[in-house]
Parts: structure tokens; C-alpha cells; sequence
């Protein structure tokens, strides 16, 4: 008790102005006022991209696609008048122009002769005869079909993940910037403890 008060020659107990508590609060309201900062930022970078920059995007995508309709109705339209413009063959029945006779009809007698075979004179080969751009598409639609065919099945070697989860949404620098916050996090609140408990 002797402690708080000074007593002076007259005995009188004045008591001492004891120093202001220490504002351990500063380094809360710094931390709070750097998150709000940053709060404040981010609101304003994303009511700049919803009032900005989607817009646009959305009316370059409706442009592209507007265009690609266009393109396609004209290709459609000259495909359609291209159809109509061939002339199709039509069937028309020619009248025979022959009269028929009647033959008289033989009757053959056939003898047991022997064959043999008498080696002739045989005409060109069919590949000389034909076209080499005929025989150019005829071996590109058997190897097309050949490969239509021919399908193999076996176990595939690629052994990939699916993409799916956080880790393929934000990627890796992502993930390290989050793991960086969080550590700064930790350790301004532990020297905010730290400061309130001293």
C-alpha cells in the first residue's frame, strides 16, 4: 500500500498518476485494417470485371457465334442450290424395237470327248488399263477399310489421374501462395497473443 502513495512532509497520502495501459490493440487494428484493405480491393477489382469485362467477353462470344451462323446458313444455302441445280436421270421405258420370232429348237447330242486345255493368247493385264488416280482412291478406301476392321483392344499403358479436385482448379503456385498466407496468418496472430498477454 506504501507503494501507491508518496507522503510528504505533511503527512498528506497524495496518490501517483500511474502511465497510461499500453495499447496492445494497435497491432489488431493494423491487421484488421490491412485485411479490409484488401477486402476493399478485391470488391472493387471484381465490380470492375462484372460491369466491364464479362459484358464485353459476352458480346465477342454472341458476335463469334452469330458469325459462325451466318457461315453456316450460306453453306447450307450454296449446298442446297447445288443439289437443285444437277440434273437427275430419270428412267424412261424404251419400246423394244426387235419382234420376236419363234426358232426352232435343236436338240444336242453330247459325245464323251476329252478337253485339253490349249494355252492361248491373253489380253493385257487389268492394272495397265487402269486410271492410277482410280487406282490411287481404290487403295486408300481398302486401307480405310482394312483400318476399320483391324481394331485391336489391350490394356492401355497411360495411367493418368482424372482431373479432378482443388489441386487442378488453382495449380501449384496457387497452393503455395495459399500455404504462404496461411503461415503469415499464423504467425501475426501469434505475435498478437503474445503482445495482449505481456
Amino acid at each position: 500500500m506504501a507503494d501507491n502513495f508518496d507522503i510528504d512532509g505533511n503527512e498528506n497520502p497524495e496518490p501517483t498518476q500511474q502511465p497510461p495501459a499500453p495499447s496492445n490493440n494497435r497491432n489488431f487494428m493494423i491487421a484488421l485494417g490491412v485485411l479490409g484493405g484488401l477486402f476493399l480491393l478485391a470488391m472493387i477489382a471484381m465490380i470492375i470485371f462484372l460491369a466491364l469485362i464479362l459484358p464485353q467477353s459476352r458480346v465477342q462470344r454472341e458476335k463469334q457465334i452469330a458469325l459462325i451462323n451466318v457461315n453456316n446458313t450460306a453453306t447450307v444455302a450454296a449446298v442446297t442450290a447445288q443439289a437443285k441445280s444437277r440434273t437427275t436421270a430419270t428412267p424412261t421405258r424404251v419400246p423394244p424395237t426387235t419382234t420376236p420370232t419363234t426358232t426352232p429348237t435343236t436338240t444336242l447330242k453330247l459325245s464323251a470327248t476329252s478337253v485339253v486345255a490349249q494355252p492361248t493368247k491373253t489380253p493385257a493385264p487389268l492394272i495397265d488399263q487402269i486410271d492410277p488416280r482410280t487406282a490411287t482412291v481404290s487403295a486408300l478406301l481398302t486401307q480405310a477399310a482394312g483400318a476399320k476392321l483391324t481394331a485391336t483392344f489391350g490394356p492401355t499403358t497411360t495411367q493418368t489421374l482424372p482431373k479432378t479436385g482443388f489441386a487442378e482448379d488453382v495449380g501449384i503456385p496457387g497452393l503455395i501462395g495459399i500455404t504462404i498466407l496461411l503461415v503469415v496468418v499464423i504467425f501475426l496472430v501469434r505475435r498478437m497473443r503474445a503482445s495482449t498477454a505481456a
